[in-house]
């Protein structure tokens, strides 16, 4: 349990290498689906094109889906979208980050098997293998006196060996169509990596203490909402750890009325109970808990810290009376101090 419990702690501690791991794993899986995909086209006019066309978005669309719900930062990112403002204020630069940065690591898979399946070219001979002029790939005679309908019936074969019988035709055919699936694939691959790299050259252009901030503050939002879980786990143990001391005190105090003196056991216990009951920070009932934990959703402290002076000679005369905001900062986020005056004699002996 403790190996689970370091490993668990260890991929919170380095959760964005451990995203970016995720989305390359993603993006291989999606490569290797595609290759061990078996691609069967209908042949069929009225379902060619939507098989091609749906082989092509829908997988993306799922992969893309699937990063989202696999990064752990949405629901941080939709509870501080939707959380009250409080006496917090929400940065709307802060949340277009945190889903810019979820959105580029979820396009990574996406990306893959739009490219790999257009490379491969199966899916765009699916779709557009009724779109074909077929006397440029051949004898012309094969479509005299067909109708309209019966051409299509027959273009639409062309992506299935066993049923189109003319073997020169398909070939031409099915190397064109790929040539132009292929072009795209290049052209979707290039345009990805040129928009990475004006993203990476236009950022240093704009202001990098806004970025800073923003980054800063998305990083203190995610270890916030993590150690305040903790935090709760903590409580909660030891909430239950000595509420069931206390039931079984009440249970057996006949019993122990009888025990004269105190064991090393009995002190070792008692020494935890104190650390369970500090770990309570008083709160003791199910009620002020339930307040605590409504205050924090719907009105979560200011982030702006306060430093308490205390004196050890005079307690009363150095606290002094706070004037300012919320937070304890008077005047400018500094504490008036007084001063005193100090007298330093020099002696020539």
């Amino acid at each position: 349990m403790d190996k689970f419990r370091m490993m668990f702690q260890f991929l919170q501690s380095n959760q964005e290498s451990f995203m970016n791991g995720i989305c390359g794993i993603m993006a291989l899986a999606s490569a290797q689906m595609y290759s061990a995909f078996e691609f069967s086209c209908p042949c069929i006019p009225e379902y060619n094109y939507a098989y091609g066309i749906g082989l092509l978005i829908i997988p993306p669309i799922w992969f893309f889906m699937l990063g989202f719900v696999l990064n752990n930062n949405v629901s941080m990112l939709a509870e501080e979208w939707r959380r009250p403002t409080g006496k917090r204020s929400k940065d709307p630069t802060i949340l277009r980050y945190m889903f810019c940065s979820i959105t580029q690591r979820s396009l990574i898979a996406p990306a893959v098997w739009v490219t790999v399946t257009l490379m491969d070219g199966k899916s765009f001979l699916c779709a557009f293998s009724i779109n074909l002029d077929i006397e440029r790939f051949g004898n012309s005679s094969l479509i005299k006196g067909m109708s309209e309908m019966e051409k299509m019936k027959l273009l639409a074969k062309i992506p299935c060996k066993d049923l189109f019988e003319h073997l020169e035709i398909r070939v031409a055919a099915s190397r064109y169509i790929k040539c132009i699936s292929q072009a795209c694939g290049w052209m979707v691959l290039l345009m990805m990596t040129f928009t990475a790299f004006m993203i990476r050259a236009i950022r240093p252009c704009f202001s990098q203490a806004a970025f800073l901030k923003t980054k800063y503050w998305s990083h203190y939002i995610d270890i916030e909402r993590k150690m305040f879980d903790e935090t709760c786990k903590e409580h909660a143990k030891s909430f239950a750890k000595v509420c069931i001391h206390q039931y079984f005190e009440n249970v057996s105090g006949e019993m122990r009325s009888f025990h004269r003196h105190r064991s090393a056991d009995d002190s070792d216990d008692e020494e935890d109970r104190r650390s369970d009951e500090d770990k309570l920070l008083g709160i003791r009932a199910q009620d002020d808990m339930n307040k605590v934990l409504w205050n924090w959703h719907t009105c979560k402290p200011p982030l702006a810290l306060r430093k308490d002076q205390s004196n050890g000679e005079d307690n009363n005369g150095l606290k002094k009376e706070v004037n300012g905001g919320p937070n304890g900062f008077v005047k400018g986020h500094t504490h008036d101090m007084e001063k005193k005056e100090w007298a330093v004699y020099y002696s020539k002996v």
